[in-house]
């Protein structure tokens, strides 16, 4: 049997065939072991320096010093971090790459912002629901009296219309009281508020509390107003003292009054 195979082994025809299938696979492992790794690592590798949480001058520094091309890709919003600083690199920090390899950065756009609509004018109910439109909330509410916006208008806004601020920040506003004829004051409405937010109403449009008087109730909320004079919507002049009929714990019986100088 081994001498057949040494008979058939002689035969031109087989000894070519086995010379080319022993150069095939020397080309092959030539290349695996030598061509391809030669070509991967020209110019050799290296390893990407982190510079997430960097600005974007210090990261291109880095990125450039170690043999490499930053790319500037995108922005996003991003309260944790300044205006302009590395959030996310692209292939990250370790990684091995060639020299001259790009590098993408993307930046921090910083909190995201929001621009402030126009509410002078407009109804309190209004002003809520535009603010929210823009993702900012209403702050607080002062009242003034006004001779050219009706009545629970909007006359100022403590951040001019079209600026830009963060979102969720607060929008103070002023609200016209009315103005009656002759250059009065109109008498806010103050029943169903405690008295300390009735006397900051007043104090706001330059009226002042008077006699407080009290009613005896255990239905009713304590310390909140259920009638006033002179009544809401009256006009009256700069100091007047308005009075509060307040609600106190007990049986109605009697009524309690308490003097105001």
């Amino acid at each position: 049997m081994p001498i057949k195979i040494l008979q058939y082994a002689a035969k031109p025809w087989v000894r070519k065939l086995l010379i080319a299938a022993a150069a095939a696979l020397a080309l092959f492992f030539l290349l695996n072991d030598f061509a391809l790794p030669l070509y991967v690592n020209h110019g050799g590798t290296l390893s990407v320096p982190d510079v997430s949480g960097l600005p974007l001058a210090d990261a291109r520094t880095q990125l450039e010093g170690a043999g490499l091309q930053p790319v500037e890709a995108d922005t996003r919003p991003d309260p944790d971090h300044p205006t302009g600083t590395v959030i996310y690199q692209n292939p990250p920090a370790q990684a091995l790459v060639k020299h001259g390899r790009r590098v993408y950065l993307t930046l921090s756009g910083g909190e995201a912002m929001a621009i402030v609509p126009q509410l002078r004018g407009r109804s309190m109910r209004d002003a809520k629901f535009a603010l929210e439109r823009y993702g900012l909330q209403l702050g607080s509410i002062g009242f003034e009296p006004s001779t050219v916006y009706p009545e629970n208008t909007i006359v100022a806004q403590s951040l001019l219309a079209d600026s830009r601020i963060a979102r969720g920040s607060r929008v103070n506003i002023t609200v016209s009281s009315g103005g009656g004829s002759g250059g009065g004051i109109s008498v806010p409405n103050l029943v169903g508020k405690t008295v300390n937010e009735a006397e900051k109403i007043l104090q706001s449009l330059g009226l002042n509390v008077g006699n407080i008087t009290y009613q005896l109730s255990y239905e009713l909320i304590p310390n909140t107003v259920v009638e006033q004079f002179p009544r809401a919507g009256e006009s009256v002049t700069g100091g007047q003292k308005i009075d509060l009929f307040v609600v106190k714990v007990g049986r109605p019986t009697e009524e309690i009054q308490v003097p105001r100088n």
